[in-house]
């Protein structure tokens, strides 16, 4: 269904999602944020609300919604002063065993991953020696009889201590014996309820933000071959299928983001009068909250497109990958007139400025660098020499 033909089902689609996200305001936010806690409560109920399920077939208990639909329903969340990022693995992660898994894995997780039963948000791919250069990942699985021994070490993997299963990508043929640098590598699912203490510890990592990441350390363990999913060696291309989604998703947030800075901006400029005026009438503020709204928009435009070529099967990668840039570019910039036209007040935690401030910081380095995207443009879209 196209935009123009969806419009009404997308706003009753808005409308849905803030009626769950009022239940949770800023102070329930903030009290997490000093502990750095988990939202379980807003998890549960925004799954609850099918709202996680949305990309999961209809036969697999999903809603069978596309990327679009799905996009906006992540946006409302930063829109409504929240954090996706929380979550919002539950929602894409399982592309992977949709895409490439078997009937039987298909038909054994997705019902769990679409009712909540079954957690599936963590994300095994990025080690301390290699970060992006994911074809020299030096994690690897030995085939042992019918399971595979598995040893080595991930990092910045988000939610692994709120997850029962993880998608990890390891290497099952060493490199130097493979045709290609992408060949050798494979895609496990691993439970992690069986997996911890028995061959794998999760640390988490204190960051900058509330956003329950971790280092992983694998010693021996054991995966059921059956956890395979598809081809044994052909799991980058695998991991590589589910990064438009994952970039078009990410971008939505980060516009959610954008338009709660500008609202909470332009509201406090029209309210806070100094020098007898508002500030808002001055337009070394007025102009700026004016600029990030623009650029705003314009990502979002950006975003439509990329899901629109998604959800009908076109290529998107160009589209995709430069809506995460320019949302993530753009919120960024709205979060910082934000600081600046609350002035003192912005870095009060009180007004949450400074909490949303940090998470969207995180996505000018995740899940993609924005120094990435640009030589992918520059390499694939503009036919310039590889940089790396």
């Amino acid at each position: 269904m196209m935009l123009t033909e969806n419009l009404a089902f997308l706003e009753e689609l808005r409308e849905g999602v803030r009626a769950v996200c009022k239940r949770f305001d800023g102070e329930y936010w903030r009290k997490l944020d000093e502990i750095d806690g988990y939202p379980t409560e807003f998890v549960e109920s925004i799954t609850q609300a099918g709202f996680l399920g949305a990309l999961i077939p209809e036969q697999y208990g999903g809603s069978g919604l596309g990327i679009l639909e799905a996009s906006v329903i992540l946006e409302e969340i930063n829109r409504s002063g929240g954090n996706a990022g929380a979550c919002h693995a539950q929602m894409y992660t399982m592309g992977t065993i949709l895409r490439h898994g078997s009937s039987a894995q298909k038909e054994k997780y997705l019902p769990k991953i679409a009712d909540g039963s079954l957690r599936l948000q963590a994300f095994g791919v990025t080690e301390p020696n290699t970060g992006t250069d994911t074809t020299n990942l030096k994690t690897f699985a030995k085939r042992d009889g019918d399971h595979y021994i598995v040893n080595g070490q991930k990092v910045f993997i988000s939610r692994a201590e709120h997850s029962d299963l993880m998608i990890l990508l390891v290497r099952t043929t060493p490199k130097d014996q493979c045709v290609k640098k992408s060949d050798g590598l494979s895609v496990l699912i691993v439970d992690l309820n069986e997996a911890v203490g028995n061959g794998l510890e999760i640390r988490p990592i204190k960051t900058m933000m509330n956003h329950a990441t971790t280092e992983l350390f694998i010693d021996n363990l054991r995966v059921p071959v059956e956890n395979l999913i598809g081809e044994e060696g052909k799991g980058f291309r695998y991991i590589l299928d589910g990064m438009n989604a994952e970039r078009i998703l990410i971008a939505a947030e980060c516009i959610g983001d954008g338009r709660w800075f500008i609202e909470r901006a332009t509201n406090y400029a029209k309210e806070r009068v100094v020098f007898d005026r508002p500030i808002g009438q001055n337009q070394g503020i007025q102009f700026p909250i004016a600029q990030a709204h623009i650029h705003i928009e314009g990502a979002d435009l950006m975003r439509i497109k990329a899901a629109e070529l998604y959800d009908r099967r076109q290529a998107c990668g160009a589209e995709a990958n430069m809506a995460k840039l320019l949302a993530a570019d753009a919120s960024w910039e709205a979060a910082n007139v934000a600081i600046q036209t609350y002035g003192g007040f912005g870095f009060a935690a009180e007004y949450d400025i400074e909490r949303k401030f940090k998470e969207t910081r995180l996505y000018q380095v995740a899940p993609i660098s924005t120094n990435l995207i640009l030589s992918y443009v520059g390499e694939h879209i503009l036919k310039l020499p590889k940089s790396y």
